[in-house]
């Protein structure tokens, strides 16, 4: 039985050489099912906003939202690294309520780390966070929560002066204390220097393959969100149509008296 998995594991498979795979979850089945795989990290991501609650981005998911989730992904028990978003407005007013909130997450929900997007104007709220001993991924390049500012999701690093800003994000966010570090929607050049730059583990998403990981959506690889479809995203199954199958025959059994059976009744 393998053990459970910590961030001096996660830091190691970079010296190591070895890739770091990482998923998105948001509840018990998903989780069971993707820790029997053994997946090595779990994102508890606030994309749930979007691939399960039906928002049109992050910006309205709540802490009390994603404690819920975390909750139900912790009880699964995975042995993966469980990292837990903070979403909009949880960080961004002052220390005190970035600290509070990731002790909430931690706390209430049973995370093991959280991830906040941002460089180097996070830096100090990631290392009050640190100094809390929870430990903190950063998340730099296309950062969700900033979609007004980048007038929408695009990708982020292509002229010079931007990749050197994102060069010095990274490196902020690294001497701020985060032992990983999320690279989302950069040129792939870009994000392999910045990997090469880096002690710490880079973990891409629509970065290339240069990164020391990568993490997608679990909704987005089964074709469960019609959303968005991010040129990055790759998808391995589609779960959509199995779902549909299953509740036309559900629905055509019914109709036809076909559904409940004896084999599925009480005598």
């Amino acid at each position: 039985m393998s053990r459970k998995k910590t961030i001096l594991d996660i830091q190691k498979m970079k010296e190591a050489g070895e890739k770091i795979a990482m998923l998105t979850s948001y509840d018990f089945p998903f989780t069971r099912v993707m820790d029997d795989c053994a997946i090595d990290a779990i994102l508890v991501g606030d994309s749930l906003g979007v691939v399960v609650n039906g928002y049109d981005n992050t910006l309205p998911v709540t802490i009390e939202e994603m404690i819920y989730h975390t909750r139900a992904v912790t009880r699964a028990r995975p042995k993966a690294l469980v990292v837990v978003d903070m979403p909009f407005l949880s960080f961004q007013t002052d220390l005190r309520d970035a600290r509070l909130s990731a002790g909430r997450l931690v706390k209430e929900g049973g995370a093991e780390a959280v991830k906040l997007e941002g460089g180097a104007h996070v830096a100090d709220t990631i290392r009050a966070i640190v100094d809390m001993d929870i430990p903190v991924v950063g998340h730099i390049g296309l950062t969700p929560q900033s979609i007004h500012r980048m007038g929408g999701y695009k990708v982020q690093g292509k002229k010079e002066e931007q990749a050197r800003r994102l060069l010095e994000d990274a490196l902020a966010v690294q001497e701020a204390g985060a032992f990983a570090l999320v690279l989302e929607g950069i040129p792939l050049a870009l994000a392999r220097r910045i990997t090469a730059e880096l002690s710490i583990p880079t973990i891409g998403i629509g970065a290339g393959p240069h990164c020391d990981g990568q993490v997608l959506v679990i909704h987005d690889i089964l074709g469960l969100c019609e959303k968005y479809s991010p040129k990055f995203v790759k998808r391995y199954a589609d779960v959509g149509g199995v779902i549909a199958d299953a509740v036309t025959s559900y629905i055509a059994e019914v109709k036809k008296g076909e559904f409940p059976d004896e084999g599925h009744s009480f005598s």
